[in-house]
């Protein structure tokens, strides 16, 4: 298949990308202003280098194009393994076929990716002769990564819902159909501009026809090429898209040599957790038939993990798959954050968790809480992202409890307890930048009505109404409480499990109570009821029993100074009776009276997962084919967020959902229950009660923006919209002239005589504009000559005639009597 010495070529430590495609076998570099074009009938190899802290993070694709030999397909695999080898089986290598890219690859041509019909071997070359001799069209999808592909010069190519790009070298012109969207129109005139600025240096004109009774003159160029269109044009074809049930059926597999046979054993499904993975093995991780990811244990063989595509391919084979299935080959020790996604809970050895928490497995596992210096904030978002803080907390607090479903005032005095039976509406005013920001927080109780729930989620409505739809909305659940919340309470958070602090409740106060108290500050101070048994006890915390005579404090071997003093303010407010404070291992006999006996309880190690390592992710949200689908943008920037859709960004331990100003009515409302239905259908099994944040367009927090790398909060007022883009285009009325004078077709003539379309030449040779036969251009009298009388009278043809320049042409007219 391959000739086993060849050479690789010259890799450059160097961070983007770097493109070379197959010739004879070899790898030949791609120049770079080529990037982003593909031929149909080539291979490519595309290595994509990320600046990390240590070094480069490192994909490597090969491109398989429609109508590529298997020998170049053979050889681009082959060359990727090699590359692998040598960068220390460190990148992450994805096999994509054309039409069918992984998001990743998408995201590296943010212009738009062109398929081109031939390659190599037809005898198309990468570097055009002339790049203005061109008559293609182009059929452009997608809103967020867009790929134009070229199709059939003919109206039969077209549909109702997409752009299409007439490209004929010196002039180029979009199309967008009746039902194509403005991001879609948006991405198309990108690419428009790309080619005209790439490959044309500047020197084409771009017309656009939004409704082609508005644009005459267009439209006749496009008759002129394409013909007189007959019949309706096709409807518009949707995407076909994995919808997140799909994404969610994660199945793996574990793949050893058994006797010379090789075995594909499945062991287990969602969700999964990474002890499955064995180090001297190979596994396969099925993603509902959407991807298929190839796992490299360390101590695999060298000839397992050279086989890991074709493995790959031989999976999809069995399994039924289309060929076109996306594969992703990560090793172990260097897996791809999408990979890692996929399982329950991730942890890298040693590792810092998050900002300054460090996970580690000594006699007691504590997770230290690092304090912060707040006033950094604002100088920091990327601080106030990690550590989910909007603001310093010394905002405006204003508190109501849902009763009878409408909102009834907190008294101030109680701000900061919480009951079970009971939703909550918390409004925290704060300035930024001179002017108010609002964050409505909706407080929902364990054992609150599902009316109450529901009314509690309408109040917040109305109350975002009231303050003119600027606020950010924050769907909270008991126990699961964002560290921005907690600090809006001053170590005051008191959450008790069930009852409620209304007036008329006459449920009689439980003798005794037992408080677990976690914090060392008044920002990140929480207290929760626990059930007061002796079980529930943990030498990390300090814990609080509330009885009727006295209330102790119980201090537990691994707590700090801070606690302990953060505990003693918290014991004031539960409890007006003597204070009696007790360590752990002396406690007093009635100690455990009141717990009802001594238990075990949790003396080693915190019953607390490490978060996740987790990288942020971005979608694009769509339910409106009644299934929800979401599209990922790669390597997001503020740039990807769309005036008219929803987006969703996971930070692992909070769901923000994004509305644009222009998105419509149904998204908006349905955003909430979308968020939920992509924790519900998660492949890690993620926990329902995260809280959702809604954030809206020019309004959004620190905790928001903190997460993009270069936020421009002036970027919603000057970005254009497509209506100002497409003004910008400048005057378009001189485009009819360069066309028809560069591209013409037999169709030209919309008069003819006799049975070919021409006339005869003797009606046209040095004729005046009256002797002319009815419908007759003056200045295109060639126009109506008979091929075999052109190519008589000029001695060229017609085609050769127009790509000289327009004086050469005028000149010979001149002479021959047609000018």
């Amino acid at each position: 298949m391959t000739d086993p010495d060849m050479g690789l070529p010259t890799i450059e430590r160097k961070p983007g990308l770097q493109i070379w495609t197959i010739e004879k076998m070899k790898m030949v570099p791609v120049p770079e202003k080529a990037y982003g074009g593909f031929f149909e009938g080539d291979c490519y190899i595309i290595l994509y280098n990320k600046k990390t802290a240590n070094g480069f993070m490192t994909d490597l694709h090969y491109w398989i194009g429609k109508d590529s030999s298997q020998d170049e397909q053979g050889a681009a695999a082959f060359y990727v393994t090699q590359m692998d080898d040598m960068l220390g089986g460190s990148p992450v290598q994805h096999r994509e076929v054309e039409g069918h890219e992984s998001e990743a690859f998408k995201s590296y041509f943010k212009n738009g990716i062109i398929y081109k019909k031939g390659g190599v071997a037809s005898g198309f070359r990468h570097v055009e002769t002339n790049m203005y001799n061109i008559k293609r069209l182009l059929h452009v999808k997608g809103k967020k990564h867009v790929s134009a592909t070229e199709v059939e010069l003919s109206w039969d190519s077209f549909n109702k819902g997409d752009a299409f790009l007439l490209d004929l070298g010196k002039v180029l012109i979009q199309w967008n159909g009746p039902d194509c969207n403005v991001a879609e129109k948006s991405r198309g005139l990108a690419l428009a501009r790309s080619i005209r600025d790439g490959e044309r240096g500047g020197r084409a004109q771009i017309g656009i026809i939004d409704n082609e009774k508005d644009s005459p003159d267009l439209m006749q160029i496009m008759k002129t090429v394409l013909g007189e269109r007959r019949g309706e044009l096709r409807a518009a074809t949707p995407d076909e898209k994995a919808d997140e049930l799909q994404k969610a059926n994660v199945r793996l597999y574990h793949v050893y040599e058994k006797d010379d046979d090789l075995v594909v054993q499945e062991i287990a499904t969602r969700p999964l957790t990474q002890d499955l993975l064995q180090h001297e093995d190979c596994h396969i991780l099925d993603q509902g038939g959407f991807k298929i990811y190839v796992w490299r244990g360390k101590d695999s063989s060298i000839s397992e993990k050279k086989a890991a595509f074709s493995r790959a391919v031989g999976f999809i084979q069995a399994k039924g798959y289309p060929a076109t299935t996306n594969v992703e080959v990560v090793n172990d020790g260097a897996e791809s954050a999408m990979f890692k996604q996929l399982f329950k809970r991730w942890t890298e050895k040693e590792e810092a968790q998050g900002l300054g928490k460090v996970y580690t497995t000594s006699k007691i596992a504590k997770v230290e809480q690092v304090k912060f210096d707040v006033s950094q904030l604002h100088a920091r978002p990327e601080l106030a992202a990690e550590q989910r803080m909007a603001d310093d907390a010394s905002g405006k607090v204003e508190v109501w409890r849902i009763e009878d479903l409408h909102m009834q005032p907190v008294d101030p005095k109680t701000y900061g307890q919480f009951y079970g039976g009971d939703c909550y509406l918390v409004l925290y005013t704060y300035l930024k930048s001179g002017r108010p920001h609002y964050i409505i927080y909706m407080w929902q109780g364990r054992h609150a009505s599902v009316d109450e729930i529901t009314a509690c989620a309408f109040n917040a409505v109305e109350l975002d109404k009231k303050y003119g739809n600027e606020p950010v909305q924050v769907r909270v659940t008991m126990g699961k409480e964002p560290q921005h919340f907690l600090a809006i309470f001053k170590g005051n958070l008191i959450i008790y499990e069930g009852g409620t602090s209304r007036a008329q409740s006459n449920e009689p106060e439980p003798e005794v109570r037992l408080f677990q108290v976690r914090g060392t500050d008044e920002l990140n101070t929480k207290t929760i009821e626990v059930p007061a048994r002796a079980s529930s006890l943990n030498s990390n915390d300090v814990f609080l029993l509330k009885t009727s005579q006295v209330c102790y404090l119980w201090c537990g071997k691994g707590c700090s100074g801070d606690e302990r003093e953060v505990a003693k303010m918290v014991a004031n407010i539960i409890s007006k009776r003597d204070k009696q404070t007790v360590l752990e291992g002396q406690e007093p006999a009635e100690f455990w009276v009141v717990l009802g006996g001594k238990a075990p309880y949790a003396s080693d190690k915190r019953f607390q997962e490490p978060s996740v390592r987790y990288q942020p992710r971005l979608f694009e949200c769509s339910n409106q084919t009644g299934r929800f689908i979401m599209t990922e943008v790669v390597g997001f920037c503020q740039e990807d967020l769309d005036e008219d859709d929803v987006m969703l960004l996971d930070t692992w331990e909070e769901v923000f959902l994004w509305i644009g100003k222009a998105s419509n009515t149904y998204e908006k409302n349905e955003a909430i229950s979308s968020a939920k239905e992509y924790l519900k259908t998660h492949p890690a099994g993620r926990d329902l009660a995260t809280p959702i944040i809604m954030v809206k367009q020019g309004y959004e927090p620190l905790t928001f923006t903190g997460w993009f790398s270069a936020w421009d909060p002036y970027k919603w007022s000057d970005g254009k919209s497509y209506e100002e883009m497409k003004s910008s285009l400048g005057d378009v009325s001189g485009i009819s002239e360069i066309t028809v004078s560069n591209h013409h077709n037999n169709n030209a003539p919309s008069v003819v005589t006799n049975g070919n379309g021409a006339y005869p030449r003797e009606v046209l040779l040095h004729k005046t504009m009256e002797e002319l036969p009815e419908g007759v251009d003056p200045t295109k009298k060639e126009y109506y000559l008979s091929d075999a009388d052109f190519q008589d009278i000029f001695g060229k043809s017609k085609d050769e005639f127009y790509q000289m320049p327009r004086w050469k042409q005028q000149n010979e007219k001149k002479q021959h009597g047609l000018f």
